[in-house]
């Protein structure tokens, strides 16, 4: 049976701006634009009033008058990442980076238990950044992420082999990856609360409600997920991707989104792929409906060509945001993604985002 982790830093950005500037602690912090700006992430004295990523900076405010919004420092951020993934690297090899403050490990072969890394692992962390995560200890990636939120922050929760089934039965609906409130709210209308209710309808009549969302609907609700760790390989493409929590229909949120999305993109690229070929940059956006878009265009310099590291031009993937944006026929955005198609992969390939 596999061990799995998935462990989020807490906070990520948030907490890194109260480490470095002590008189932050105890008070409502968020990262972000002021300016008709959007979060980027808000530190959990913040969420207390409602503020949350991705929500325009001027709401937030509104909630929480005495919220402290700070600059957002991207270098900073990738310098701390890279600290956390070398503590993952001395437990294991097989390890994803999702973004610049999550991954998934593989610790199925590792002498010492799942619970134990990944205790070892929080701990170590914290010494040497002065920063918490979460873990989530499971049999596959997908119960691994769920895992990961139960104890947050600064927790972890193992979800064992054998207690799969009855988790499931009692765990709502809303906790399934790619499970928004619009579709919680239509599952509600036919009675669906937990993962339990929705075992109980069959993959025909989930299909006909959601289409082929509805046949991973019956994956997920059961558990099941066969997805590897991925690790070094030749690769046809880069990408990461994230579900929004609700709908976002407001464009500049999206920009910010993505912004993050691309910088852990471009870390990867510049930590594992520095010699490969970037053929094109590509954004994705999967709508309301269900229905998604991709835009995709060439960089405009060749990496081969810089003398420097490649570069996921910002520029470039605000205009392939905006041209994806403008197909949305005024729906709400509910998957934002960002990845690159490298110059030898296969060109009738499509870039395959996480599910």
């Amino acid at each position: 049976m596999r061990s799995i982790l998935h462990i989020d830093m807490d906070c990520f950005y948030a907490a890194i701006e109260v480490r470095d500037n002590p008189s932050l602690k105890g008070k409502p912090v968020a990262v972000g634009g002021r300016e008709r700006g959007v979060l980027t992430t808000a530190n959990y004295e913040a969420r207390k009033y409602g503020c949350r990523s991705a929500m325009p900076t001027f709401k937030a405010l509104q909630l929480c008058p005495g919220l402290i919004v700070m600059p957002t420092r991207f270098e900073v951020y990738r310098k701390e990442s890279r600290k956390v993934r070398d503590v993952f690297n001395r437990y294991t090899q097989l390890v994803e980076p999702l973004s610049l403050d999550e991954a998934y490990l593989d610790v199925t072969d590792n002498d010492e238990s799942g619970v134990s890394i990944a205790s070892q692992i929080r701990r170590r962390i914290e010494e040497e950044t002065g920063l918490t995560a979460s873990a989530g200890i499971a049999p596959n990636k997908l119960l691994a992420k769920i895992a990961s939120d139960w104890k947050k922050p600064n927790g972890q929760f193992e979800i064992k082999p054998g207690e799969v089934e009855e988790f499931l039965e009692h765990l709502p609906v809303r906790r399934l990856h790619g499970v928004g409130r619009k579709t919680e709210e239509r599952l509600a209308s036919v009675d669906v609360l937990t993962c339990g209710d929705l075992q109980r309808i069959c993959k025909f009549e989930l299909a006909d409600l959601f289409g082929s969302w509805g046949l991973e609907l019956y994956a997920l609700c059961r558990g099941i997920d066969n997805r590897p760790v991925r690790i070094d390989r030749i690769r046809k493409s880069v990408s990461s991707e994230r579900t929004l929590k609700e709908d976002v229909e407001d464009f500049l949120a999206l920009v910010d989104i993505m912004e993050e999305l691309r910088s852990g993109v471009e870390e990867t690229i510049v930590t594992k792929y520095q010699e490969r070929v970037i053929k094109s940059l590509v954004v994705k956006l999967k709508f309301s409906d269900f229905t998604q878009t991709t835009a995709e265009r060439a960089p405009e310099v060749a990496a081969q060509n810089r003398g420097t590291r490649p570069v996921m031009e910002s520029h470039i993937c605000r205009q392939l945001l905006e041209e994806a944006w403008g197909r949305s026929q005024g729906k709400g955005v509910r998957l934002v993604g960002v990845g690159v198609r490298f110059a030898d992969a296969d060109s009738k390939s499509q870039l395959q985002f996480d599910l």
